[in-house]
């Protein structure tokens, strides 16, 4: 079977799912037994996300090769098989850094360098690259249709059309239906000018994936139909679902996969969506209910912990457990009174971040957890700042912290790596990607990963100071992951807690809804055997001699 290609694009607005979009079609078409991978294609300047703000961009997500890539990946991660690497996405900044690169070392020489062909043959190169030994590359095009920083994915997308045949080419269009309560009714203006600039870009959309918030009449599909060159069944309505996880099973149940196959002309056995119908009937039908409070610096974007935040999901699904995410900006933790904030919840997580904002908000609700068993989990930082409280408070070092925010504290008990010592440029320069870590035998770490030896991966610059481990240990903290050759704390954890743990790592880039990532169904299951035995603990004792009483 030649290379097929789904391009999917944006029109009226941003955020309306163009990536969940593309992972939820990649789930439904593998179920089929084709192999397929997705491209996210990004219009801005940054050479990627990783200097961005978290309120720019949303989380940046990590792959195993150390890219610092958009949070879409994240969704493809979650919803495929495949793992993403750095040619899963790439940005204007990257591909014009390329050429300029080659122009340098004169590979264009006598020529002028000019964005079409030269730009937009770039951009064709790097898809065909990744299409290679898939059956299917589904392309998202980042940003909407109409912004002047994506007319050269478009023209690159149209060409890719011309190369490869109609017959190998599929565009999806994404757009908007919305209901206007004034007038009572659902528009479709929207939609025919999101096309209509399309058009003007020299392409048709073969699908139009249309995103509303109730059910569309059949005249008003075919009213877009007709005006938009589609043939009604084209016209396939996105309604809002309760959960992003039902995506594969609304578009089994609409026949997109049908229509993408019967256009790109793929014979593929029909989709088995048994595991996604299982874990939506254990999302929609939990058998108790835990409250997490993540303490962090970025809480009033969801986006920012995308998938923290699934990541707690999954930890739920596979405890039969319905989780809610309490956000809680670290600045409100009141240091001299954490429970005011921290009481309602049922556990702490803090996770990764940078920057001295909110700091001691962590610290404070980190030294709740611990000092009345509440089951904590610390992420990158969280993990340092765990190292950083039980230094302060248990070790008795006073002014303990981390060289991050002081350059000068009595105890720097999380210090610069070494071989950020000499690094310049902030961009893809701190340690990334994949590494390799030893779990001590005995400990929680060991039990829950069921294996001596993991991989995880990582996205930091500072560590917890080498020249305190002996001290930490000696005083009760148990360091019990290490880097292979023993220099690298990776996991801290106390044996005399019901579940507190700190890593170094990002587990939450690793978990999917199919296949919950260990830390988090262990952390889960911890939260709720103590929420168990907190309410029975709770409970009245009944009064003396209310039995007597019942039975007269």
């Amino acid at each position: 079977m030649r290379k097929k290609y789904i391009f999917i694009t944006g029109g009226v607005l941003s955020s309306l799912g163009k990536g969940l979009s593309a992972a939820a079609l990649g789930a439904v078409l593998e179920a089929r037994g084709l192999k397929v991978t997705i491209l996210k294609m990004d219009p801005y300047i940054n050479v990627d996300p990783g200097t961005m703000s978290p309120y720019q961009h949303g989380e940046v997500f990590v792959t195993d090769d150390g890219a610092e890539a958009d949070l879409d990946l994240g969704h493809y991660e979650r919803f495929l098989s495949s793992r993403m690497s750095q040619s899963n996405n790439f940005t204007t900044g990257r591909v014009y850094q390329s050429v300029i690169e080659r122009e340098r070392r004169g590979e264009y020489l006598g020529r002028t360098v000019q964005v079409i062909p030269h730009i937009t043959d770039e951009i064709k190169r790097r898809i065909h690259e990744l299409a290679d030994g898939h059956d299917l590359t589904i392309i998202e095009v980042g940003g909407t249709v109409g912004d002047i920083e994506g007319l050269p994915f478009l023209e690159a997308i149209r060409q890719v059309r011309h190369d490869a045949g109609p017959d190998n080419v599929l565009f999806i269009h994404l757009t908007l239906i919305p209901y206007i309560k004034t007038a009572g009714e659902l528009k479709t203006k929207p939609t025919q000018h999101s096309v209509k600039e399309l058009l003007q870009s020299g392409i048709q959309p073969d699908l139009l994936f249309c995103r509303v918030d109730r059910p569309v009449p059949r005249e008003l599909r075919q009213k877009i139909a007709l005006f938009c060159n589609l043939n009604e069944q084209d016209v396939i309505p996105v309604e809002d679902v309760r959960h992003i996880y039902e995506l594969p099973l609304k578009m089994r149940k609409e026949g997109v996969d049908d229509r993408v196959c019967e256009k790109l002309g793929i014979w593929a056995a029909g989709a088995t969506l048994d595991r996604w119908d299982d874990l939506v009937q254990r999302l929609h039908h939990p058998q108790a209910h835990v409250t997490i409070g993540i303490v962090g610096k970025y809480v009033h974007l969801s986006d920012t912990y995308k998938s923290l935040n699934e990541a707690l999901v999954h930890g739920g699904l596979a405890n039969q457990v319905g989780v809610e995410l309490r956000h809680i900006d670290s600045e409100l933790v009141d240091p001299d009174d954490p429970a005011a904030v921290l009481s309602e919840v049922d556990a702490v997580l803090v996770p990764g971040g940078f920057g001295e904002r909110g700091t001691e908000g962590k610290i404070a609700a980190i030294r709740y957890a611990r000092e009345n068993s509440v089951p904590f989990f610390g992420i990158c930082l969280g993990m340092q700042l765990a190292v950083v409280e039980y230094a302060r408070n248990v070790l008795g070092l006073a002014g303990a912290m981390s060289r991050e925010f002081d350059p000068d504290p009595a105890h720097a008990l999380v210090e610069l790596m070494n071989e950020q010592r000499t690094v310049v440029d902030k961009g893809g320069t701190m340690r990334l990607g994949t590494y390799p870590c030893t779990l001590e035998d005995g400990s929680l770490a060991r039990r829950v990963y069921a294996k001596a030896d993991i991989t995880e991966r990582h996205r930091h610059r500072y560590e917890v100071n080498p020249a305190y481990h002996d001290q930490l240990r000696d005083g009760g903290l148990h360091i019990s992951g290490m880097s292979p050759d023993g220099v690298l704390a990776e996991i801290v954890e106390l044996a005399e807690h019901p579940w507190f743990l700190g890593c170094q790592f990002h587990p939450e880039f690793k978990s999917r809804p199919l296949e919950p990532h260990p830390l988090f169904s262990s952390y889960i299951k911890a939260v709720l055997t103590r929420k168990r035995a907190t309410a029975v603990e709770s409970r009245p004792a009944p009064r003396s001699g209310a039995g007597v009483e019942a039975q007269a």
